[in-house]
């Protein structure tokens, strides 16, 4: 007999997040020119797109999906053996270098701006090496400039786009009483004055409310980000660099978002080797590769997550956005698992691991059964087969009940 849901109180709903909800959900490589973006891009997806030492290589914003590594995976994929294995995935789009002057349309400013507002995270790569050979567009290496240049930009932008969004209902404020154009007036104005005051949307503190109207303006400084610092190999292998600690210090003041050092030219020898010389290189030099942790932690900064389904025929990670709640993750596999939704059962990956197989699982009562609440990230669904078993599961947990 499975365990009954346990009774207790329902958590506090958590407040909703910025950006869009769905499951496919990108992030774009910002920054100056020659700060390494396409390089990182070419690195991470093993393809040869255009990396040349001159501003504004790339106009048109490249994209490919990266696998997510996850040794959870890995695991269930030995386990079942299955006949297809889907793992997660981040999207990932190479986005031309800014310059100062970029809202206005200087260095193609205004097309770059556009390609930030079709994603909805921001891996922002820093420059932090000094190199004679490869052009800084100020000619001098002062990452913290750099950080200022790109973020006044975006704030920039979204000021010019708050503004025109104002003129616009006060235009239909005076044809229409409708209390909802007051309302999202009012939020456009707070918006306005925050970023006058020099601070990103996603640092401010606001209302539910507010969230879902902010949500509908796809605002650039309202996308998360994770701060990519980019150094020689000396400085990453010994994991000091003179321009480390005022990265660290401006970053933990406007927000104190990730940040990842890493090496392109590490990085790219690693790519170009066969794994077991890679794996072999980093031993001898006592390094290893950023990029998993790079693709892992851009994945969650987008507020994505994943469950698990498997069996002989699939392994399969789906993603949902943070706070799906269980029917719509139910949803991801088929929209009738939605509608017709009872309850699912599931069961954490450590206890599979653990004692070994699902009915070790189900015999020891270690697995929860989920109605409608928040998905929890560390559970995985029980699920034997994706393709047929899951609404048969469903009716044994209610008959169970």
């Amino acid at each position: 007999m499975p365990p009954k849901a346990a009774k207790s109180k329902e958590p506090a709903p958590e407040r909703p997040i910025l950006g869009r909800f769905s499951s496919h959900l990108k992030i774009g490589i910002v920054g100056l020119p020659n700060v390494g973006k396409s390089t990182l891009f070419n690195t991470l997806t093993k393809l040869s797109i255009p990396a040349e030492n001159f501003p504004f290589c790339t106009i048109e914003p490249n994209e490919a999906r990266i696998n997510v590594p996850d040794e959870r995976f890995d695991w269930l994929c030995q386990l079942y053996k299955p006949k297809s294995e889907v793992s997660a995935f981040l999207e990932i789009h190479d986005i031309a270098g800014l310059v100062r002057g970029a809202h206005q349309g200087q260095g193609l400013g205004n097309n770059f701006l556009s390609h930030i507002r079709a994603v909805d995270g921001i891996f922002h790569v820093l420059r932090a090496f000094e190199d004679p050979d490869i052009i800084h567009v100020d000619d001098s290496v002062d990452p913290v400039r750099d950080l200022e240049v790109i973020t006044e930009e975006l704030r920039l932008k979204d000021i010019e786009f708050v503004e025109k969004k104002l003129e616009d209902l006060e235009k239909s404020m005076k044809r229409s009483n409708d209390k909802l154009l007051k309302i999202e007036h009012e939020v456009c104005e707070k918006v306005k004055a925050w970023l006058t005051d020099g601070k990103d949307v996603r640092l401010g503190d606001w209302k539910a409310a507010d969230i879902e109207i902010l949500n509908t303006f796809q605002l650039l400084t309202a996308k998360p980000v994770v701060y990519l610092v980019n150094m020689n190999e000396k400085d990453y292998q010994r994991k000091k660099n003179k321009f480390l600690p005022k990265i660290h210090a401006w970053v933990l003041e406007h927000g104190g978002e990730p940040i990842i050092p890493f090496s392109c030219i590490l990085e790219r020898t690693l790519a170009d080797m066969p794994e077991d010389e890679a794996a072999k290189y980093c031993e001898e030099n006592k390094v290893q590769s950023a990029l998993p942790k790079i693709i892992k932690t851009g994945f969650a900064a987008i507020n994505l997550i994943y469950f698990f389904t498997a069996g002989p025929d699939e392994v399969k990670c789906w993603q949902i956005r943070r706070q799906t709640k269980a029917p719509q993750a139910a949803g991801t596999i088929h929209t009738d698992f939605e509608r017709g939704f009872i309850c699912a059962e599931v069961m954490k990956f450590d206890d599979l691991k653990e004692l070994g197989s699902e009915n070790a699982v189900k015999a020891a009562g270690n697995y929860h059964r989920t109605q409608v609440g928040f998905y929890e990230p560390s559970w995985m669904f029980f699920n034997l087969s994706p393709k047929s078993s899951w609404i048969r599961i469903l009716i044994q947990a209610i008959r169970d009940y």
